[in-house]
Protein backbone atom coordinates (compact mmCIF):
# COMPACT_ATOMS: atom_id res chain seq x y z
CA UNK A 1 0.00 0.00 0.00
CA UNK A 2 1.40 3.40 -0.91
CA UNK A 3 1.43 6.38 1.39
CA UNK A 4 -0.47 9.56 0.55
CA UNK A 5 1.12 12.92 1.38
CA UNK A 6 -0.67 16.26 1.22
CA UNK A 7 0.62 18.77 -1.31
CA UNK A 8 1.14 21.26 1.53
CA UNK A 9 3.92 19.02 2.87
CA UNK A 10 5.64 19.14 -0.51
CA UNK A 11 5.38 22.93 -0.59
CA UNK A 12 6.83 23.20 2.93
CA UNK A 13 9.62 20.85 1.83
CA UNK A 14 10.35 23.16 -1.12
CA UNK A 15 10.67 26.13 1.23
CA UNK A 16 12.92 24.21 3.62
CA UNK A 17 15.16 23.04 0.77
CA UNK A 18 15.35 26.55 -0.68
CA UNK A 19 16.69 27.56 -4.06
CA UNK A 20 14.96 27.07 -7.36
CA UNK A 21 13.62 23.95 -9.02
CA UNK A 22 12.86 22.77 -12.49
CA UNK A 23 10.03 20.26 -12.88
CA UNK A 24 12.61 17.49 -13.20
CA UNK A 25 14.70 18.55 -10.20
CA UNK A 26 11.59 18.96 -8.05
CA UNK A 27 10.27 15.57 -9.09
CA UNK A 28 13.61 13.98 -8.21
CA UNK A 29 13.72 15.79 -4.84
CA UNK A 30 10.15 14.73 -4.01
CA UNK A 31 10.88 11.10 -4.85
CA UNK A 32 14.09 11.19 -2.82
CA UNK A 33 12.31 12.74 0.18
CA UNK A 34 8.94 10.93 0.11
CA UNK A 35 9.66 7.75 -1.90
CA UNK A 36 8.88 6.56 -5.41
CA UNK A 37 5.67 4.78 -4.40
CA UNK A 38 4.19 7.74 -2.52
CA UNK A 39 1.02 9.28 -3.91
CA UNK A 40 -0.10 12.81 -3.23
CA UNK A 41 -3.39 14.52 -2.47
CA UNK A 42 -4.66 18.04 -2.05
CA UNK A 43 -7.92 19.51 -0.89
CA UNK A 44 -9.44 18.77 -4.30
CA UNK A 45 -7.49 15.86 -5.83
CA UNK A 46 -5.94 12.58 -4.78
CA UNK A 47 -3.86 9.67 -6.01
CA UNK A 48 -1.34 11.84 -7.87
CA UNK A 49 2.23 10.90 -8.69
CA UNK A 50 5.00 13.43 -7.99
CA UNK A 51 4.88 14.60 -11.63
CA UNK A 52 1.09 14.96 -11.54
CA UNK A 53 1.28 16.92 -8.27
CA UNK A 54 3.84 19.31 -9.76
CA UNK A 55 1.59 19.93 -12.78
CA UNK A 56 -1.43 20.35 -10.49
CA UNK A 57 0.34 22.88 -8.22
CA UNK A 58 1.68 24.78 -11.22
CA UNK A 59 -1.81 25.01 -12.72
CA UNK A 60 -3.13 26.33 -9.38
CA UNK A 61 -0.54 29.13 -9.38
CA UNK A 62 1.34 27.79 -6.37
CA UNK A 63 4.81 28.37 -7.83
CA UNK A 64 6.80 31.59 -8.21
CA UNK A 65 8.97 31.73 -11.33
CA UNK A 66 12.50 33.10 -11.25
CA UNK A 67 15.48 33.10 -13.62
CA UNK A 68 16.64 29.65 -12.45
CA UNK A 69 13.23 27.95 -12.36
CA UNK A 70 10.61 28.22 -9.62
CA UNK A 71 9.87 27.80 -5.93
CA UNK A 72 6.90 28.68 -3.75
CA UNK A 73 6.13 31.16 -0.97
CA UNK A 74 4.44 30.69 2.40
CA UNK A 75 1.41 32.72 1.30
CA UNK A 76 0.82 30.20 -1.53
CA UNK A 77 0.15 27.46 1.05
CA UNK A 78 -3.41 27.44 2.39
CA UNK A 79 -3.77 26.84 6.12
CA UNK A 80 -6.38 24.16 6.54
Amino acid sequence: MSTSVHGHEVMHFMLEKGGSFTKESLQNAIIERFGADTRFHTCSAEGMTAAELIDFLAAKGKFIEDDAGFNTQPDKICNH
